[in-house]
């Protein structure tokens, strides 16, 4: 018997590190040849790593959320034959780069005093302590009130007071209290409907916002009330394809200072135009939304504004324009965004657009979308389709210099003259490079585009 150490593979372009994204295996698996034994991610494609031999698993070398080098151990199996590692080598734990967050954190999930002794390990493992402030909370002091009840400390054996219930008010009543216990409750953000008075007529005293702290500000409910205060919280790893996108977003909103245009469209005439070409070849063709119209109409409009397809390398000083247009579409996963690239969208028509752009959008939410259909783009769409809200403010695609956002469509009254008619309106919401983009060029590029989609004729005449 020998041992064998899978080491992380080069994946290729000059890729020095990579994240465990996931494990497929676990200590004491049997695998075969070529089974997948994890997965990885590299910017935004993740990547299987096959076994080159059958055996045990033995150890694993990393935790999801590592990043590790290549060449890094990955996996040590049991093999029957001769293996690759000398008898006593001690393991080499994967080398990472950016330390993964504690398995044991990953739903940490504190409610009360049964977790905060948990999350206290949890915490001082990682590194943190809380603040003076946060051990021991300070109480507004005030003139009426100047020294307020003491309360029981944690480990002195006391018990909290018993609360009596807050009574019952009738809807739009107003709790008895005076203006000194309505500023120091406002300050510990304490809604006095749940603090129970035990002044005259239910009249609400300090002492009552004290008993009512020292219950751990538990709403006292009143019968028939179902409002409860929560105390828990959730911590989640960043990790996979959402540090990417983390990552992505911080590096675009550092670099590029951005400015959005917003420009309204009548697509009553495309969407008539839309619903005819449907009728008329959706069975044999497949139905059309919207947004192979769009597309087509950036492209066209590119034609007299190509500094819009353009990619700047900041770092050189140098924007590159593109003669093909390489169309990426911002699609939603259930992982999260990415944007899958349709190359030479101007060689397209319209159903072609259509077809390719759904099969894109599939393999990026099945995982299955190939590296060089997540990269390369030279202008993007950002679509939330029926959601797409009124506005929206884009963030650009580093290092593209634009991005147009497509907005729901929405029925709205229109003068026509002295006539108030029924038009369906839709805002492009657009993002710009401000560095090699002016502000009339943007307002003159999402112009053209309006003027395609508001006579969509013209879509069709090259």
């Amino acid at each position: 018997m020998g041992i064998y150490a899978i080491k992380m593979p080069d994946i290729g372009e000059g890729i020095a590190e990579v994240e465990l994204v996931e494990w497929r295996v676990k200590p004491g698996d049997e695998v075969k040849e070529d089974q997948i034994v994890a997965d990885v991610m590299t910017d935004k494609a993740t990547v299987e790593i096959p076994s080159p031999v059958a055996g045990k698993v033995m150890e694993l070398g990393g935790q999801p959320g590592q990043l590790m080098a290549v060449g890094a151990e990955l996996v040590r199996i049991e093999v029957a034959g001769e293996g690759n590692v000398k008898p006593g080598t001690p393991s080499k734990a994967a080398a990472a780069t950016t330390a993964a967050i504690p398995p044991d954190r990953k739903d940490d999930i504190t409610a009360g005093s049964e977790s905060d002794n948990s999350l206290s390990r949890s915490r001082e493992r990682a590194g943190v302590r809380a603040a003076p402030a946060e051990q021991t909370p300070k109480l507004p002091s005030h003139p009426e009130h100047p020294h307020p009840n003491p309360l029981p400390q944690a480990g002195e054996g006391a018990r909290p007071p018993q609360v009596t219930p807050a009574p019952r008010r009738q809807p739009g009543e107003r709790p008895i209290a005076s203006p000194a216990v309505r500023r120091r409750a406002w300050e510990l953000g304490i809604e006095l409907q749940f603090v129970h008075g035990s002044g005259p007529a239910g009249r609400i005293e300090h002492s009552d916002l004290d008993v009512y702290l020292a219950s751990r500000g538990q709403p006292q409910t009143a019968a028939g009330t179902r409002l409860r205060q929560k105390h828990g919280e959730q911590q989640l790893p960043i990790i996979g394809l959402r540090r990417k996108i983390a990552q992505k977003m911080q590096e675009a909103k550092r670099r590029i200072p951005h400015f959005s245009y917003v420009e309204e469209i009548d697509v009553t005439e495309l969407e008539t135009l839309r619903a005819r070409l449907n009728d008329r070849h959706g069975a044999t063709r497949g139905k059309l939304t919207v947004l192979p119209f769009i597309a087509r109409a950036v492209v066209l409009a590119l034609e007299d504004f190509p500094q819009m397809n353009a990619r700047f390398d900041d770092d050189a000083g140098v924007v590159t324009r593109h003669e093909p247009v390489h169309l990426g579409i911002a699609t939603q996963t259930d992982s999260g965004l990415m944007v899958p690239v349709l190359r030479h969208a101007e060689a397209m028509d319209l159903w072609a657009f259509a077809k390719q752009v759904a099969r894109l959008a599939e393999a990026a939410r099945s995982g299955k979308a190939a590296r060089d259909e997540l990269q390369g783009s030279t202008i993007t769409i950002s679509s939330l389709g029926p959601l797409g809200g009124i506005v929206t403010t884009p963030v650009i695609n580093h290092p593209e210099v634009a991005i147009i956002g497509v907005n729901r469509i929405v029925a709205r009254p229109v003068f026509e003259g002295d006539a108030v008619v029924k038009r369906l309106l839709m805002n492009l919401s657009s993002s710009f490079d401000h560095r090699v983009v002016d502000g009339m060029d943007a307002a003159k590029f999402i112009q053209a585009i309006r003027a395609l989609l508001e006579t969509p004729a013209m879509l069709f005449v090259e």
